[in-house]
């Protein structure tokens, strides 16, 4: 009986070793106290770490509103100059057959008087530079003095992300006045330095148009294929199949 009771014993102490290990704090054992105590401590403990989680959270969630705000008004940015460089595109391409019909001549449609210029492009910021520039062909139709204003802007900034729509609005300016060499100076750097740029597709239709004024068919011709094969999806592929399929007919 003893020999069986002492296996019973080494059996139950062997399962006690198998066991999982007690928590550290044992809230069964001691007096009602204690344990309540121990309790109070696990209670405190949790809504601790549940209250340094929400402050984290609160903390990223404020995080993420500054974000969305900020994000919000690049978005706000790049849209007001998104418009403003369509409004300026559609503004200037009117002009564009009227300009081609027109005899050359030494005044330009465009002239206009002498204006105060104000500040130069190099004491004002990029993006003041170049919104005035923009402006003085939107806002003011002040179109000959968009031109220096364009060129101050890219002597001073010439690394900048407008360049390359600055330097092709010069172009168009300088095709608007029928100055075609100056105008195909600035086309072609936009094709050559600016090959990711949007307004690629309108330089080369604008050279080509240039090339047909000036009686080099076959370069325009070349010119418009050009822009249908590597833009078919874009508006100067519009342009440049009437006058592509004009050139073929003739």
């Amino acid at each position: 009986m003893i020999k069986r009771h002492v296996a019973l014993v080494g059996t139950f102490m062997g399962a006690a070793v198998c066991a999982a290990p007690a928590p550290v704090t044992d809230v069964t054992s001691g007096s009602l106290e204690s344990r309540m105590a121990a309790l109070e401590r696990m209670v405190d403990a949790r809504t601790n770490a549940q209250h340094s989680v929400q402050a984290q959270l609160d903390q990223l969630q404020n995080e993420v509103n500054d974000l969305r705000g900020v994000v919000e008004l690049h978005s706000h940015k790049l849209e007001q100059i998104l418009e403003r460089q369509r409004e300026l595109y559609l503004e200037i391409d009117k002009r564009i057959d009227a300009v081609m019909k027109r005899p050359v001549s030494g005044q330009s449609d465009f002239s206009t008087p002498a204006l105060d210029t104000g500040p130069a492009a190099g004491s004002m910021s990029e993006q003041e530079a170049y919104d005035r520039a923009v402006n003085l062909i939107l806002r003011d139709k002040q179109y000959d003095q968009a031109i220096p204003e364009f060129e101050a802007f890219l002597r001073a900034y010439p690394n900048s992300g407008f360049a390359a729509n600055a330097r092709y609005w010069l172009g168009q300016l300088l095709f608007n006045k029928q100055d075609w060499s100056g105008a195909a100076g600035h086309f072609e750097r936009v094709i050559s330095e600016f090959p990711d740029s949007n307004k690629r597709a309108d330089s080369l239709l604008k050279l080509g148009m240039i090339a047909q004024n000036q009686s080099n068919l076959a370069r325009a011709q070349q010119l418009y294929e050009q822009v249908v094969r590597e833009y078919p999806d874009s508006s100067a592929r519009k342009l440049a199949e009437p006058r592509l399929r004009t050139l073929k007919a003739n």
